[in-house]
């Protein structure tokens, strides 16, 4: 694990620089299955290192002397029941994403159209949970609920969270989220040409979800 744990304390780092996350806001965390390391409470991402992860088991139980980020009951619930069986988790506040999660007319069925088939790979199918209280249970239910049929999740005035197999596949959906959010916003006033649902087909036999 200590790679995955070192891959994660350099997302985290990139996704600081690059302005995904700011303050002490986001965490990430990696699995075994039975044992988590996340972000430690109240830790900005810039200077994250593996020593300074908390470790608990999946239960919430502490398992070193770092305080775990208030939020670890939803990454619990999302390794518990993801039906991917996810082993890391990146949860971001990233500010187009969170624009995307303000709006009122959000269309939850499908939040945003397939404008590239690295979406449609990367990302969909989106889920849209409403806003919950962070670090509740009620969040951490709603989280476990939509990890059974998605790696995606937007939250509601608040965030999204992505699921992968690695910290890299996680990543990969963080910044295809945020990306495909900002171009939401770019051209929510133009003419737009969409994948077709013929297209879309190809992408889904061809490539399938990455």
């Amino acid at each position: 694990m200590q790679t995955e744990i070192e891959n994660l304390c350099e997302a985290a780092a990139s996704f600081h620089a690059r302005g995904y996350a700011f303050g002490s806001t986001g965490n990430l965390s990696v699995s075994d299955g039975e044992r988590v390391w996340i972000s430690p409470t109240g830790a900005s991402l810039r200077k994250l290192t593996p020593e300074k992860m908390a470790e608990i088991d999946m239960e919430g139980v502490a398992l070193n002397g770092n305080k775990a980020s208030k939020e670890y009951p939803f990454h619990l619930a999302a390794y518990r029941n993801s039906f991917s069986g996810a082993r890391a988790l990146v949860h971001l506040h990233s500010t187009w994403a969170v624009a995307l999660s303000c709006l009122a007319d959000l269309d939850e069925e499908a939040p945003m159209p397939v404008f590239t088939p690295y979406y449609l790979m990367r990302v969909v199918p989106l889920a849209v949970i409403p806003y919950l209280r962070p670090g509740s249970a009620e969040l951490a239910a709603a989280v476990g609920e939509a990890a059974r049929g998605h790696d995606c999740v937007l939250m509601r005035n608040h965030g999204f969270l992505t699921l992968g197999k690695t910290m890299d596949e996680a990543v990969d959906r963080a910044e295809e989220l945020e990306e495909t959010a900002k171009l939401f916003f770019i051209l929510r006033n133009e003419k737009l040409r969409l994948l077709t649902t013929t297209e879309r087909a190809e992408i889904e036999r061809v490539y399938g979800r990455k």
